[in-house]
């Protein structure tokens, strides 16, 4: 059984229970296609009580979940009463905590197959359900195909699902990948999902940060030494080109390399042939090169700080990340994707964000990009006393704006448009393309807010998809 049908039948509409459930089946690759449906507690205590037994008998569950609320053991045992009778072989999980040992055994004798109490393991939930459904563990590569794979990678906007949409064919291939975007915009995310997504899956993906290696030891971190190659190399050392055999070797801020080094890593691409300092052995590696920069590349290879005959051999298939100043229609998307994962993650109860806090989010510059976004997030849970994320549990950094060297003149009409793009786009975000209601908060009518935004060429309609939670 490939895609089971799971009916969950919620007694407590109002508790966290039935959404951390749905978000854990997604993110299984074995659950995440399964179809589920969902049933209140006022069909359960209708009167017209065909209509639940009915709900089953059209959906034809393979796996009921009952989500339980304290105080409401009655109901729980009547539900499992009911469905156990009808369909003695289905197997039913209780979610939730009951207090009371004696109710949560009487609901086993009714007929329960099995119960998780809160917090609720995502791995736990999910053999469970893969054994009482009798469904194939999921081998290790799945489950890191499924931890690191595009799930990681949020977004609606057209040109970062343009580029987000090549991955899944790069990663088929064996070529090499220059990866180009500002700090913070998910080049590693990138890189790690084409490694797990290939055929070299199986294999290290091992990330390195040519920034933060000293440029006399960066040849010696990268293809290792040999014994007394250097004063105080008392044994022979593998470099990580050695650990990354047969796996992905991701290069960021590749353009910090040392000319020497950029030379030897050419050698490598070439050849896939390398020698440790200090020998005269020529070794031989397969490994998967993808190079990341967070500057304009081509600038580094005219101010000689990267080779040009490197940067032909690295940019093979280029990937170019847009900075999430231009992709302000993702920030709700990603907003609510954070608040998810640090919700659960920090066992907060915030569940929404109030539409002054978002429209803060949506007018930020983010010079920090996709990852200063998710640490405000993650400060803004941990600071959120209510279950509601305010305009003031939302602290921004100050955003620094590059000195201009245009005229007056230039610099103002810049200034002026990168503003009126800015605001309209964070009302389309604020009001989910609604022009009426965003045109009505800028005090403009409809017909000038819309001029505004044929101006600047806005697509209205990727805003009516965008949701905070």
């Amino acid at each position: 059984m490939t895609s089971p049908n799971i009916l969950i039948f919620d007694i407590e509409p109002s508790s966290d229970a039935t959404k951390s459930l749905l978000t854990i089946l997604k993110e299984s690759a074995s659950l995440r296609d399964c179809a589920t449906r969902i049933l209140r507690a006022t069909d359960i205590t209708a009167d017209t009580k065909d209509d639940p037994d009915k709900f089953l008998m059209d959906f034809d569950p393979d796996l009921v979940f009952i989500s339980l609320s304290p105080g409401a053991n009655l109901i729980a045992a009547k539900v499992v009463s009911r469905v156990h009778a009808h369909w003695p072989a289905l197997p039913i999980i209780l979610l939730g905590n009951i207090e009371d040992p004696d109710a949560m055994l009487a609901l086993l004798k009714e007929g329960a197959r099995d119960f998780i109490t809160a917090p609720f393991d995502a791995v736990n939930i999910i053999l469970r359900v893969r054994r009482l459904l009798e469904i194939e563990p999921e081998s290790p590569v799945e489950h890191i195909k499924a931890s690191f794979g595009l799930r990681h990678l949020v977004g609606q906007n057209s040109s970062f699902v343009a580029e987000i949409g090549k991955i899944p064919i790069v990663a088929r291939c064996d070529a090499t990948v220059l990866i180009s975007g500002e700090t913070g915009t998910g080049k590693e995310l990138c890189a790690r999902a084409i490694h797990y997504l290939s055929p070299r899956a199986k294999h290290a993906f091992i990330p390195i940060n040519c920034g933060a290696i000293p440029p006399d030891l960066a040849e010696n971190e990268l293809f290792g030494h040999e014994r007394g190659a250097y004063t105080g190399a008392a044994s022979s050392q593998p470099g990580i080109v050695e650990e990354a055999h047969c796996g992905t070797l991701f290069l960021d801020e590749i353009d910090c390399l040392s000319p020497l080094t950029q030379v030897k890593l050419l050698r490598f691409l070439q050849d896939k042939e390398y020698r440790r300092l200090g020998s005269s052995k020529t070794r031989r590696a397969d490994v998967r090169i993808i190079a990341a920069t967070n500057t304009d590349i081509e600038e580094s290879v005219r101010q000689g700080r990267l080779r040009q005959d490197l940067y032909y051999r690295l940019h093979v298939i280029p990937l170019a990340l847009i900075p999430l100043r231009q992709r302000t229609d993702d920030i709700p998307l990603l907003t609510g994707h954070f608040l998810n994962m640090y919700t659960s993650a920090l066992n907060k109860r915030v569940t929404d964000i109030s539409t002054a806090a978002m429209s803060k989010l949506a007018l930020h510059q983010w010079p920090g990009n996709v990852r200063e976004l998710e640490h405000v997030i993650e400060r803004a849970v941990v600071m959120c006393e209510g279950s509601v994320l305010t305009e003031n549990d939302i602290t921004l950094s100050r955003s620094q704006t590059s000195a201009s060297h245009c005229s007056f003149q230039e610099g103002k009409a810049r200034a002026v448009s990168q503003f009126e793009r800015n605001y309209i786009k964070g009302l389309l975000v604020t009001y989910r393309g609604n022009i009426t209601r965003a045109a009505k908060a800028a005090n403009k009518n409809r017909r000038a807010f819309w001029e505004l935004i044929r101006k600047h060429r806005i697509d209205v309609n990727i805003f009516k998809q965008g949701t905070t939670h």
